[in-house]
C-alpha cells in the first residue's frame, strides 16, 4: 500500500460528495489547481477515470462510482481509529454527522441534542437539512454519519432503524362556516407541492395522478416548514407529515387524514459505522424521542 496516495484519496472522496473541484478545494482550504494534481496523481497511479465533466462541475465516472464505496468506507475507518485513540488518552470526543428534514430536525433532534450538551456529552454535532432522499443518499456517500429519512427513500444497502410510524395528512387554511372537505378544495385552491423527487412529492403526485386531479395553481416550497407557514398564513392546500403538524395552532388549519400509505421514519447507517458509547446514546434517546413522536401523531388524529 501506498501511504502517501491518502491525502489524494481524501481529496477525491471531497471532489464526489461535492460535486466540484473548486468546492472542494474550499472545504479542505486548498486551492483547486492542488485538488486537482491530487486526483490526476491517483487516476495516473492506477490508470483509471474516477470523474468526467459535467456543466461547470464533475461527476463520478463508472469506475469512480464503483471505488466511492471502499474509499468511504476506508475513512470511516480512520475516523474510528483517531476516536479509540482519542478514548486511550482520556479524551474521548465524536463527531456526529446528521442529515434530517426540517421537521424531523425540529421534532425529533432538537430534544436529543438539547439533553446531550446539558449532559455535557462529550460529542460534537454537524446537522445537515435535507430531504429523506438526499439524506439517505449523504450517508450512502458518507457525507454524513446518520440520516432520518421516510421508509421508501434510498438506501437499499444502509442499515434501518425504525423510529416511528407516520401518517401523512391534509392541510389547508381553516375556512368560515361549513367548508368542503380538504380534497375537494384541492380542485380550486392553490396545491403546495415539495421539491421534485422528496417522498412527499412522490406521494403527492401519485395521488393526483390516482385521482386525476389537476390542480389550477401550484405553489412550490423547499421544506415541510414552509408548507406549514404557507397554510397557516391562509394559502395553499399541502399534503403534510403528521409530525409537522403536531405542534402548530389548529386554530387557523382545517386537518384531514390523507388516503395514503402512512411511512415509518427510520435512522439510517453505512453497515461498517463504528456505534461507540457515545452513539449508542444518542441512538437510544432517538428511539425514545420517536416514540414519543408517535404519541403526539396519535393524539393529533384524536387516537
Amino acid at each position: 500500500m501506498d501511504a502517501s496516495l491518502l491525502p489524494a484519496l481524501e481529496d477525491v472522496l471531497m471532489v464526489a460528495r461535492s460535486g466540484s473541484v473548486a468546492e472542494a478545494a474550499r472545504r479542505l482550504h486548498k486551492t483547486p489547481s492542488a485538488i486537482s494534481q491530487q486526483v490526476r496523481r491517483v487516476e495516473e497511479r492506477f490508470g483509471v477515470a474516477l470523474f468526467e465533466r459535467d456543466g461547470r462541475g464533475v461527476r463520478l465516472s463508472p469506475a469512480g462510482e464503483a471505488a466511492l464505496g471502499a474509499i468511504t468506507r476506508l475513512f470511516d475507518q480512520a475516523e474510528g481509529v483517531f476516536e479509540l485513540l482519542s478514548e486511550l488518552a482520556g479524551e474521548p470526543s465524536t463527531t456526529l454527522r446528521v442529515a434530517a428534514s426540517d421537521y424531523l430536525g425540529k421534532g425529533l433532534l432538537v430534544p436529543v441534542i438539547r439533553q446531550m450538551l446539558e449532559k455535557r456529552a462529550p460529542v460534537r454535532f454537524a446537522i445537515t437539512t435535507a430531504n429523506s432522499v438526499d439524506a439517505a443518499r449523504g450517508v450512502e456517500r458518507g457525507e454524513v454519519d446518520l440520516g432520518l429519512a421516510s421508509a421508501s427513500s434510498a438506501g437499499g444497502d444502509l442499515v434501518k432503524q425504525p423510529l416511528f410510524v407516520q401518517p401523512f395528512l391534509w392541510v389547508g387554511p381553516r375556512l368560515k362556516g361549513t367548508a368542503p372537505a380538504l380534497r375537494e378544495r384541492l380542485r380550486h385552491e392553490p396545491l403546495l407541492r415539495l421539491a421534485p423527487g422528496s417522498v412527499g412529492r412522490r406521494m403527492l403526485d401519485a395521488y393526483l395522478d390516482r385521482e386525476r386531479i389537476r390542480p389550477i395553481s401550484t405553489i412550490d416550497v423547499s421544506s415541510v416548514s414552509l408548507l406549514v407557514s404557507y397554510v397557516s398564513g391562509g394559502l395553499g392546500i399541502g399534503l403534510a407529515p403528521a409530525l409537522a403538524l403536531t405542534k402548530v395552532a389548529r386554530s387557523r388549519l382545517d386537518v384531514e387524514v390523507a388516503e395514503v400509505d402512512p411511512l415509518p421514519v427510520e435512522l439510517m447507517t453505512r453497515e461498517n459505522f463504528r456505534r461507540n458509547p457515545i452513539v449508542e446514546r444518542f441512538v437510544e434517546r432517538l428511539a425514545a424521542e420517536g416514540r414519543r413522536a408517535e404519541q403526539r401523531t396519535r393524539a393529533l388524529l384524536g387516537g
